[in-house]
């Protein structure tokens, strides 16, 4: 029964059951009829809405603090953990905002949640408490490129950003004006209301921008705000923080920007099993007392290590895992609630990545992910992965590209964090092919996009077949 569903009442169905109650009346049935008696009867025992929230509300939970669990709260030193060589390197070069002097630009790179914005959100924090008993007017502007498609956009989203931390208004329309127009206003909120400034650009190589320009909209963006300094366009310290999943985003940067960007470089890497359960064991205390089981906290930290070490995935998951306990009614968060939170988070994750890509791209990763699903190393040659999608158009008769544009369709997977590849020989006689590798279980990414109507008339047991004829013939 779903949550907000009412019992159906049992209607009785044999004719030969007695009732103490008379048969109804052909002019009483009329009536009842033209009274909207027709509709089914209400459950007297049936709770309403406000009965099952309020009931819910009282009920002892298992969760204490969920911002603990809130993989982007901010939250203090002694819980940040793995990290303390990029914690004093950022410090030590944001530090000099207390003596109202200008830091230097930094470029904070490595996979994601390997606590790249962690930890610049905290100094920023520590820098601003101390900047405010020294009356020095300190502001920590962020934006996060992610769903920024034009340079136009992302200045706008820097001034409304800016004004936020201000506490005051932008006067220009975040459509309909020139890009000029949008960096004045920035420059005037920060110059009139910051002595010192961290503009922080997280995921900034996905601001890409418009195709038809000569470079990238995160080249431009690093170094008009770069210059803004040099030209007097802005009179406050400012430095720029540029955060990346992307190690070589800076060989994209355009000479000019690069020149006056001059960045100074933190490499992130990936967080190891124990790191992991050290973050969660910090956060524990976002649980009651006694409720998680010992195996939850290493179980967790275990499937978050083996998709690139990424913190926030391990943190999702007992998040997850303690609500699903919660909603279950139990006492305690235990391995089954880590093991179905896994799937849940694995398969929501994927689910929001493919469900906007167009078919082929499915049947390119459909086929890709089927190899690496029947490899030890759950690894896919771009060799195999083609034949496979070869038989997937001719079985639902689509149209078939050529094996180059196979793989610059997987190439382009890559972005969402789904694959990655290297490339690979087996011998001379072998010849170069491309080897994908998976970030979530190939086995979730086929659940998934069977999804789709159209792959899943395809049978999973026949795809599997020719899959496995095709590694033999590979071997």
């Amino acid at each position: 029964m779903d949550d907000f569903d009412a019992p159906r009442d049992e209607t009785r169905t044999s004719t030969d059951e007695s009732t103490d109650e008379p048969p109804s009346s052909p002019s009483s049935t009329r009536s009842e009829i033209a009274s909207g008696a027709d509709e089914p009867p209400v459950n007297g025992d049936a709770q309403t809405i406000e009965e099952m929230l309020l009931e819910f509300d009282h009920q002892d939970g298992l969760i204490r603090d969920r911002s603990l669990l809130d993989p982007n709260h901010i939250v203090s030193e002694e819980r940040i953990v793995g990290r303390d060589r990029q914690l004093k390197e950022v410090t030590k070069m944001l530090r000099v905002a207390l003596g109202d002097n200008r830091p230097p630009n930094l470029f904070l790179y490595g996979p994601s949640g390997t606590g790249k914005s962690l930890i610049t959100k905290a100094v920023c924090k520590n820098i601003s408490t101390i900047c405010e008993t020294r009356d020095i007017r300190f502001g920590t502007i962020e934006v996060n490129c992610q769903d920024l498609d034009t340079l136009g956009v992302a200045v706008y989203e820097l001034a409304s950003r800016a004004a936020e931390e201000a506490g005051v208004e932008v006067d220009v329309p975040k459509h309909g004006v020139a890009t000029k127009e949008k960096w004045d206003e920035l420059y005037r909120i920060v110059n009139e209301n910051f002595d010192s400034a961290v503009f922080v650009l997280d995921e900034l190589d996905m601001l890409v921008g418009r195709r038809d320009k000569q470079e990238p909209a995160f080249s431009r963006l690093l170094y008009q705000l770069s210059r803004a300094g040099a030209n007097n366009d802005l009179t406050a310290h400012v430095s720029v923080v540029a955060i990346s999943n992307d190690t070589k985003m800076m060989e994209s940067v355009g000479s000019r920007a690069l020149s006056s960007f001059t960045p100074e470089d933190v490499h992130f890497d990936d967080y190891d099993a124990n790191q992991l359960q050290l973050i969660l064991r910090r956060r524990r205390d976002a649980f009651y007392d006694d409720v998680l089981d010992e195996d939850v906290i290493p179980l967790a930290a275990a499937f978050a290590a083996q998709t690139h070490g990424d913190a926030r995935k391990a943190i999702d998951l007992i998040r997850v895992a303690g609500e699903l306990a919660e909603r279950e009614g139990d006492e305690r968060v235990r391995e089954g609630h880590v093991r179905e939170a896994q799937d849940k988070v694995e398969k929501n994750r994927v689910l929001e990545v493919v469900r906007g890509i167009s078919t082929q791209k499915k049947l390119c990763l459909y086929a890709t992910a089927a190899v690496a699903a029947e490899t030890d190393d759950e690894s896919a040659r771009s060799t195999t992965g083609y034949r496979v999608y070869q038989f997937l158009t001719d079985a639902i008769d689509a149209e078939q590209y050529h094996q180059e544009t196979y793989v610059n369709k997987m190439k382009e997977m890559t972005t969402y964090s789904l694959v990655d590849f290297e490339r690979r020989s087996h011998g001379p006689s072998s010849g170069m092919f491309l080897e994908f590798q998976f970030g979530e279980r190939p086995e979730t990414i086929l659940e998934t996009l069977r999804e789709d109507s159209r792959i899943d008339t395809v049978s999973p047991d026949e795809v599997s077949s020719v899959v496995k004829a095709q590694v033999r013939n590979e071997n």
